[in-house]
């Protein structure tokens, strides 16, 4: 299943793809980021039947709902924009006149990040019954707190930011203000955090490694994505 997730990421981006280069508005690629992981988290969860009930229906709800809300919120923003995100403005015009092809791959990747991303989902949904511990429902106790203050936290700070910009004596300034200030500066504190929620439910099926999330999610968030 993994593989045909993975194809229909890329048949999503390259649908993205062609909107962008026909409107020269690339930002919606973090909305089909966000989309694409709802959608490989709903499918998935609804579609194995190989976890305990309750981590599907945790990953499945949950985690779904997070990344719905995510897509909702950067779509919201992609619409309310009246020109391209300067991230993309800059790489538009450092590609000069390959700016097409350097776009469509840079789509492609976008892609792969989505299944990079989640993995951690898979490995917990794809972790047979008699893999978890006993006590997974505690660690998944934990998780849920995890997640239900970083989706309080991210939605609070996120509704701030759009209330700011949609004030005309705000154009071109940076937010600094309420919850966003500590939230968004300088690593995106509650969608970072959210991130914990998965290595901490991996415990009690031995996946361990999943805790490498929490530093690569930090890295992307701090040096890659960059401070809007």
């Amino acid at each position: 299943m993994l593989v045909e997730l993975m194809i229909l990421n890329l048949v999503i981006m390259l649908c993205c793809w062609l909107w962008a280069t026909f409107n020269h508005r690339v930002g919606i690629v973090d909305v089909a980021w966000s989309a694409c992981l709802a959608l490989n988290i709903l499918l998935t969860a609804s579609l194995t039947d190989v976890a305990p009930l309750p981590i599907r229906l945790f990953i499945g709800i949950c985690s779904g709902i997070w990344f719905l809300r995510l897509s909702a919120h950067l779509f919201r923003r992609y619409l309310a924009e009246q020109q391209e995100d300067r991230r993309y403005a800059n790489m538009r015009q450092a590609m000069g006149k390959f700016q097409h092809m350097g776009f469509l791959l840079f789509f492609i990747f976008q892609a792969g990040l989505v299944i990079l991303f989640f993995l951690p989902m898979w490995a917990l949904l794809t972790t047979a019954e008699q893999d978890w511990r006993t006590d997974y429902p505690l660690v998944l106790a934990i998780a849920v707190v995890i997640l239900v203050v970083a989706f309080i936290g991210e939605t609070i700070a996120d509704q701030q930011l759009y209330a700011f910009k949609q004030q005309p004596e705000h154009h071109g300034l940076t937010m600094d203000q309420g919850l966003w200030r500590y939230s968004r500066h300088p690593n995106y504190f509650f969608e970072w955090i959210h991130w914990f929620a998965y290595p901490i439910l991996g415990l009690a099926a031995g996946l361990y490694v999943l805790w490498v999330y929490p530093v690569l999610m930090w890295l992307f968030l701090y040096y890659i994505t960059g401070i809007p």
